[in-house]
């Protein structure tokens, strides 16, 4: 019997473009299944892989604003997403990094999640997300923490719906059993490392790639490089953008926005990759080393399973991890990278990142679904379909 799979992601826009997007993109590689989200404006994109091809929406499509994000819509998110109806579906799988896990289905239908994050506004980011916004304070304060409560409750039993959990690393994997108390496969995204020119020899600059929000830290290394007085470039865009352009000294090139192949350029020509966010996985981290380019990194999260430190590695150093997101380890971190410079082996950076090409995503995440359809199959439970 053939199986019939649906794919749920949480948003389709030209916006969005980040890892859990291409995750989606190398899926539907390998895997012949309906497309579904919460909002789709990719299908109506020329320049998308998706265009004209047919995506399951839900009722936030036509919610004004929509395209921009329908994060403004928090509380009516886990309505919406409840509304898919995938009962003809034998597989669901989820590419979720707030609520695509929790699409209801029977017990006759194996549910996988590729797990992202955790939702991060509810978990992680929920101090940071109320000192950050004017719905934090006063009375609206009040409201959205009885909302953001709420949907930390909603979303650990919305994780019960889930089969089997699949993380992005073993950071991940701990978040998802501190919130939900379940297991997770680590399975690292595909970063398409063929796509980013090797380059051994570097220009005289530091270059950070991130979008501009607050908890990626791109003041702290502006800041930092205000006082080191290296040259620096940032690429990327976001509701910091114009303060960072203020912050910046003459030495720090803010870019904004920048089409892939100049990203891809900078990320070759570039001494030093810099990087102050917690990140669950950091694909921008991985590109770099494809292109030979050390990484300086804040080393928490993900980073410290992408980025090998030429202190513990010294013979296959892939770059520098510091401790603390302050300027201060910030300067400190990028003075030793300069005095180690010479011991990093570029042909070693990129031979590290092809552990994260897409062959080796296919390959364990095929290996895993079938895995997992054997023992749904087969388990101490067995399976009454209906009549």
């Amino acid at each position: 019997m053939e199986l019939k799979y649906a794919l749920v992601h949480e948003w389709l826009t030209p916006k969005a473009t980040g890892g859990s997007e291409l995750v989606v993109k190398e899926i539907l590689k390998h895997i012949d299944a309906d497309l579904y989200a919460l909002i789709d404006f990719e299908s109506s994109n020329p320049e998308s892989y998706l265009y004209r091809h047919q995506i399951g929406k839900t009722f936030l499509q036509h919610l004004p604003l929509a395209r921009n994000g329908v994060q403004k819509y928090l509380p009516l998110l886990p309505l919406a997403i409840e509304q898919l109806d995938l009962r003809e579906y034998d597989v669901i799988l989820s590419s979720s990094h707030a609520v695509a896990k929790a699409v209801i289905t029977t017990p006759y239908q194996l549910h996988i999640c590729y797990c992202h994050t955790p939702m991060r506004y509810a978990w992680d980011l929920t101090f940071d997300y109320l000192n950050s916004s004017k719905l934090g304070r006063g009375l609206p304060g009040i409201f959205t923490r009885y909302l953001l409560q709420k949907l930390r409750e909603w979303d650990v039993i919305s994780a019960n719906r889930v089969d089997y959990f699949i993380a992005n690393s073993q950071h991940t994997a701990r978040r998802i059993w501190r919130c939900y108390r379940r297991k997770a496969e680590v399975i690292y995204p595909p970063v398409e490392v063929e796509k980013f020119p090797f380059q051994s020899h570097k220009q005289d600059f530091y270059l950070t790639v991130c979008r501009l929000v607050s908890y990626k830290k791109i003041s702290l290394i502006v800041e930092a490089f205000n006082q080191l007085g290296r040259e620096l470039i940032v690429i990327g865009t976001g509701e910091k953008l114009n303060q960072l352009r203020q912050l910046a000294q003459p030495n720090v090139k803010i870019m904004g926005w920048q089409p892939a192949d100049v990203v891809a350029r900078y990320l070759a020509e570039a001494k030093g990759f810099i990087y102050a966010a917690c990140e669950d996985f950091g694909m921008a981290l991985v590109e770099a080393q494809a292109c030979g380019t050390p990484v300086i990194a804040y080393g928490v999260g993900g980073a410290r399973e992408t980025v090998r430190d030429i202190r513990k590695y010294p013979d296959s150093a892939t770059g520098l991890l510091f401790p603390e997101q302050t300027e201060t380890a910030i300067i400190e971190a990028v003075k030793n990278f300069e005095n180690y410079q010479a011991d990093f082996q570029p042909e070693i950076l990129r031979s590290h990142s092809d552990q994260f090409a897409p062959e080796v995503f296919k390959k364990r995440y095929l290996s895993f679904l079938e895995k997992c359809y054997t023992e749904f199959t087969s388990s101490a439970y067995p399976l009454i379909y209906p009549p």
